[in-house]
């Protein structure tokens, strides 16, 4: 099944900001969404694939930086080029520090504009992928029994079968089952790769 066409999300309050963007987007082959405000493109769809806002800073009611905020509370995460009519250098290090791709200051140029949606394209991309295979790494760690996650525990703290069997109460035979299960269910090559998958997966080596 083929990804979903990327889509950019465009909050700003002048509609001739908004129509012009959207041209030049569109124009250059992307899926375009139009908000006039915050609310507007909290309370609309999500994209199915790879998405970017462009978003201005200065907004009625909830602006650029408090949206961008609102997002990383609810976990929404796309990326942001904002755009602005008054840049200043405390605006740019907030938004920057909170993880925006890049602040522009209008007008607008067009190469600029694309360059830094097509980067942030990229970035959500990357980030779909790496939380794709993260889902994947978790869905084979759960179809794991309580005794292999024993046992890989074990595995990844660098102990002998020998240990293992030793601290679970159990033969070194059985470990060295469980043990082969382990590698089988989690698709892991190697002992330093089930090692990084657990890094990934945020579990402690067993002491």
């Amino acid at each position: 099944m083929s990804e979903p066409e990327a889509i950019v999300f465009v909050v700003d309050d002048d509609i001739s900001v908004r129509e012009a963007v959207e041209g030049l987007f569109l124009s250059a082959g992307l899926q375009v969404q139009t908000f006039a405000s915050a609310q507007e493109f909290l309370a609309g769809p999500r994209a199915d694939g790879p998405s970017c806002l462009v978003l201005d800073v200065r907004l009625p009611g909830l602006d650029g930086l408090d949206l961008q905020q609102r997002m990383a509370d609810l976990d929404l995460a796309i990326p942001i080029v904002f755009i602005t009519g008054h840049g200043d250098v405390p605006t740019t290090v907030r938004a920057m520090k909170a993880g925006a791709v890049e602040v522009l200051t209008k007008p607008l140029g067009d190469a600029d504009l694309l360059e830094a949606v097509q980067h942030a394209i990229q970035c959500d991309q990357a980030a779909r992928q790496q939380r794709a295979r993260l889902r994947g790494l978790r869905q084979r760690y759960e179809s794991l029994t309580r005794r292999e996650r024993q046992v890989m525990e074990g595995v990844v703290g660098g102990l002998l079968n020998k240990q293992i069997a030793g601290d679970l109460g159990t033969s070194e035979i059985t470990v060295k089952v469980q043990r082969a299960q382990v590698m089988r269910k989690m698709a892991a090559d190697s002992v330093p790769d089930l090692v990084r998958m657990a890094e990934r997966l945020g579990i402690r080596r067993a002491e």
